[in-house]
């Protein structure tokens, strides 16, 4: 059941709370290699982004996050973390040329945030926070249909699956099922290496997700290509193989020329690396 709400000690836990959301978008952005996704190595599938960019997006959208603790704190209602998130998206927009950099990150970061402060800035188990967005707002968000106009709210709707919406409602399962254990199983095969472990995070979302974004670009087979190759990539040893780096690297090249992007697990890469920084802050 959702927790009462409890205001953060003092302004600094927003700007703390702010900043680790801030600091798992540049984490997701820095990890490599990502098949089909944007990196400092180069622009993956995105030929309408870069690196660059992305920086650009996630620090002008940065400011919002601190607003939305706080308004977590305060019990504010769904419409009004709604409002400062458009004020986000506005403000990406603003930065990108009109380019849609973040914006599921927005909204999944953003309510992780919203939960953070009603928790009142405290630590708390990863899981548990976020299954508190969707105890706080999952039956208002699962009454919102996916959106026709984007493109993973149409690929949602016309395939049926759950998208970004509908997984945050549900309190994010992805990222409780395969996403936190195997960021935790990366750490244990590679100790040391944060690359490594946030990289078999993402395979292994992308092993179980009906990514929407995949479904975009690549349509069942798609989806069904980077879901084998992902399972392919952790049924060998994942990050714990000797030639994981090599391996990926290949998976990228195969990515980039069938132009498909895994977006959906890289927004909840972003997802699983701020509720793991939360549980341990």
């Amino acid at each position: 059941m959702p927790i009462a709400a409890s205001a953060p000690s003092s302004v600094s836990d927003a700007a703390r709370i702010g900043a680790l959301a801030h600091r798992a978008l540049i984490d997701e952005l820095e990890a490599w290699p990502k098949p089909g996704l944007v990196s400092p190595v180069d622009s993956g599938s995105h030929r309408d982004m870069d690196a660059g960019m992305l920086r650009r997006s996630a620090g002008a959208i940065a400011p919002f996050f601190p607003d939305l603790v706080e308004a977590g704190a305060r019990a504010a209602p769904l419409s009004e973390l709604r409002r400062i998130g458009l004020q986000a998206e506005a403000a990406m927009l603003a930065a990108t040329g009109g380019v849609n950099a973040h914006r599921g990150a927005i909204f999944s970061l953003g309510l992780i945030c919203a939960a953070a402060g009603r928790f009142g800035g405290k630590p708390f188990p990863a899981e548990a926070l976020a299954i508190q967005v969707g105890d706080l707002w999952g039956e208002e968000i699962g009454r919102r249909p996916a959106s026709p106009v984007s493109h993973g709210g149409r690929a949602a709707l016309r395939y049926g699956v759950m998208g970004a919406g509908a997984e945050a409602a549900a309190g994010f399962p992805a990222v409780r099922d395969f996403g936190l254990p195997a960021l935790r199983r990366g750490r244990r095969l590679a100790p040391g290496d944060v690359q490594a472990a946030r990289i078999e995070c993402l395979f292994a979302l992308m092993a179980e997700l009906d990514d929407t974004n995949l479904l975009h670009r690549g349509g069942p087979e798609g989806l069904l290509f980077a879901r084998r190759s992902a399972r392919d990539f952790l049924d060998a040893g994942g990050v714990g193989a000797a030639d994981w780096r090599d391996t990926a690297t290949t998976l990228h090249r195969a990515f980039v020329e069938a132009r498909l992007s895994p977006g959906g697990a890289a927004d909840l890469l972003a997802v699983t690396l701020f509720l793991d920084s939360l549980s341990a802050s």
